[in-house]
Formats: C-alpha cells, structure tokens, sequence
C-alpha cells in the first residue's frame, strides 16, 4: 500500500522542539494542583508528551480526560458534541488545561472548556497542537498553540483519518 501522506509539514523533532517551547510558555501560567483534562481520542499524544515536558519545566499536573466527539471518522464535523466519557477527577477550585491535537472548527475545545468550567474549576486554559485557519469567528481561541497549520487535512501526531494515521510522529497532509 502506497503511503498516503502527501508531505510532512512538522518532522518528529519539530513536533518535540515545539512541545518543548509551548511547555516553557505553559509552566508559569500553572502550579502543581492544575488537571490537564485531555481530549480524547486525538489529543492523547501531545498531552502526554506536553505533561512530560511540563515536568521537566518542574510542573507536576494531575492527568484527567474527556472523551467528546464530532467528526466521527468523518472529514468534517457533524456540528455537535458527544460527550463519551466524563472527567473523573474533581476540578473544584483548581487550574485546568484542556489539551486538544487540533483546533479546526472549535466547537470540541469550546465544548469542554464549558464542561470544564461547570465542573468548577477555577480556571480554564486550553492548548492545542495545532491551529487551523477558520472563516468564521470561533466561539473560543487557544490560549497556548505549538503551530500554526494550514487549511489542509492532517494526519499523525493524533490526527486521524477515520481513525488511521494517529500514531505518526510527525504531522503530514493527505491532500
């Protein structure tokens, strides 16, 4: 089988440099009680890649996950979120950051950034990996981005293909 990436946008090392930049422009804004609430499925590979780089920045987060969804294997959205699987650990009075691979549309980052909130949490950043360009103003904006990517479909670092191509290490364009 032929590999269908296109190009490689970020190499392996980029996405690492990158990680490790983001976590130095993360750790002061955090203390060790923040939870980094990933989203699931995508955002596993950069937030547990982000948290060991927070560590090495002496930021020792606590891990939770939510689970939502809105492509569903699908190349665009449906519209809506799904919420899959609930957080588990108590955000009360506590920092969050919610960690997403990709913000496209918004709508998952938006959605949990709300659920976080309502889970009483005292503050509500987000991180993504990647931004993609959007022709209409989105509900919210990252607060920490790695990358500013193209209006291309993306693949790798936990970017998928109906469900295909997340475990790439580097981040490629299958157009």
């Amino acid at each position: 089988m032929a590999d269908p990436v296109t190009e490689i946008l970020v190499t392996e090392a980029e996405v690492a440099a990158r990680v490790e930049a983001l976590a130095r422009e993360i750790a002061p804004r955090i203390d060790d009680e923040t939870v980094a609430v990933c989203l699931l499925t995508g955002g596993l590979w950069f937030c547990s890649d982000l948290m060991r780089a927070l560590a090495r920045q002496n930021r020792f987060v606590r891990f939770d996950a939510l689970w939502l969804a809105s492509y569903k294997d699908e190349r665009v959205s449906s519209g809506r979120c799904e919420v899959r699987a609930d957080m588990q650990r108590p955000l009360v009075g506590r920092k969050a950051l919610v960690v997403d691979d990709v913000f496209d549309t918004g709508l998952s980052l938006s959605e949990a950034a709300r659920l976080v909130k309502d889970s009483g949490a005292s503050e509500v950043l987000t991180a993504v990996f990647a931004r993609k360009p959007w022709p209409t103003a989105r509900a919210i904006e990252p607060d920490f981005v790695a990358w500013e990517a193209p209006a291309r479909f993306l693949v790798g670092y936990g970017m998928d293909a109906g469900g295909a191509m997340r475990g790439l290490p580097y981040i490629g364009a299958m157009d």
